[in-house]
């Protein structure tokens, strides 16, 4: 088991510093994430593979002999405790970056708090704000693979080029503030390619019993369903569908859970969209995470710790990269230069620039349960799409 994070669980901090010498200069990163609650299953995954990451950066040597001290807070996705937690990394804690890794509705307090200092905030595993495309907000910076707006896009596209734009469509999301919104862009988008919404559902956080909604959505006669949300509205919604009955296709976004969710659902009409590669392609770097994780007897997957992995990635570069990496400023000034070859775990590097700090391209596949090889299969290689 994964002792240092369910000791963080247990006592709602951790702070992680891998380096035999403790005494010396080491660079702050804090990190406030959902550990805990009834999202934790997409996000502490994610801290994991970046505890690993960081872990492996220290043992190497850390950045240029200074180790990188991970502080991590649990927020349990209350926006009071995320607050709380960015007060503590900026006033007493002196970090030069800051990551959120929760529900949306953390977001505002812990941006108001990472711009009142001047100090970068990277979104990692959580969805990426409005505020990071382009022209972005100067401190703000995410990782995540989903991006609001172009994951709809491709979305629709994938849909259009399966079944056309004469199909009736549902739609699914979280009453949080990205996945709402999401939803409500693709309800948009599908009526101005040709197609008709005919449901569009907004389950709670979470929600006891997804058949009220599910039932709204059969009743629609819809024949696809496009459901960005965390993962277990999407997959409860959808299972909730198929118990009534229901007989359509269902698209969702891949989140961590996806590759092993595909396996446990087996069903050829639940589709998954995401940015990031499934690890049944086994490449190089997927058995380098596998491997980390194995040594530290995580309890987590590995194929569930590629977000955690490029945003470990991403810190690397960045603070290498940075004139001084002990100085937000000079963090700041590096982050907003940054390419990061992803090694195959994404379709695109991720490249910010001065105005853009989502990614200069953004691709996609499209995965499903293929039933007569009992596998998964890709249904719709890498697509790119510029991000302007």
């Amino acid at each position: 088991m994964m002792k240092a994070l369910k000791l963080a669980v247990g006592l709602g901090a951790m702070a992680i510093a891998i380096h035999p010498a403790m005494a010396q200069e080491t660079l702050k990163v804090g990190l406030t994430g959902a550990l805990t609650g009834p999202v934790a299953g997409t996000y502490a995954p994610a801290v994991e593979g970046l505890r690993l990451y960081i872990d492996g950066v220290n043992e190497a040597g850390g950045i240029d002999g200074k180790s990188i001290e991970l502080l991590i807070q649990d927020d349990g996705a209350e926006p009071s405790r995320a607050a709380a937690n960015a007060k503590r990394f900026l006033t007493q804690d002196g970090v030069v970056l800051m990551i959120n890794s929760s529900l949306s509705s953390t977001y505002a307090p812990v941006m108001a708090e990472s711009k009142r200092a001047g100090v970068p905030l990277m979104f990692a595993a959580s969805a990426c704000p409005k505020e990071v495309f382009p022209p972005a907000e100067p401190n703000l910076f995410c990782t995540t693979a989903f991006g609001t707006g172009y994951d709809s896009r491709a979305a629709l596209g994938f849909i259009r080029d399966e079944a056309g734009t004469d199909v009736k469509i549902g739609f699914q999301a979280m009453a949080i503030p990205v996945s709402r919104g999401e939803i409500d862009f693709a309800e948009g988008l599908a009526a101005e390619m040709g197609m008709t919404p005919v449901a569009k559902e907004i389950t709670p956080p979470p929600a006891p019993d997804y058949t009220p909604f599910a039932t709204n959505i059969n009743n629609s006669g819809a024949e696809w369903v496009w459901s960005w949300a965390p993962w277990a509205a999407q997959i409860k919604t959808f299972e909730a569908l198929r118990r009534l009955g229901w007989e359509g296709s269902y698209l969702t976004w891949a989140h961590l859970e996806a590759e092993s969710e595909l396996a446990r659902v087996k069903d050829p009409a639940f589709y998954v969209l995401g940015a990031n590669a499934l690890f049944y392609e086994d490449l190089p770097v997927m058995q380098e995470i596998a491997a980390a994780a194995e040594a530290a007897d995580s309890q987590y997957p590995a194929a569930q710790m590629t977000e955690g992995w490029i945003a470990g990635m991403v810190i690397e570069s960045a603070l290498k990269s940075a004139e001084d990496p002990a100085s937000a400023e000079s963090v700041l000034a590096a982050m907003s230069k940054l390419n990061v070859d992803t090694k195959g775990l994404r379709g695109s590097a991720l490249e910010w620039t001065a105005d853009n700090h989502f990614r200069t391209e953004q691709s996609y596949r499209v995965y499903r349960w293929n039933a007569d090889s009992a596998a998964i299969e890709t249904v719709s290689d890498w697509q790119a799409y510029d991000v302007k």
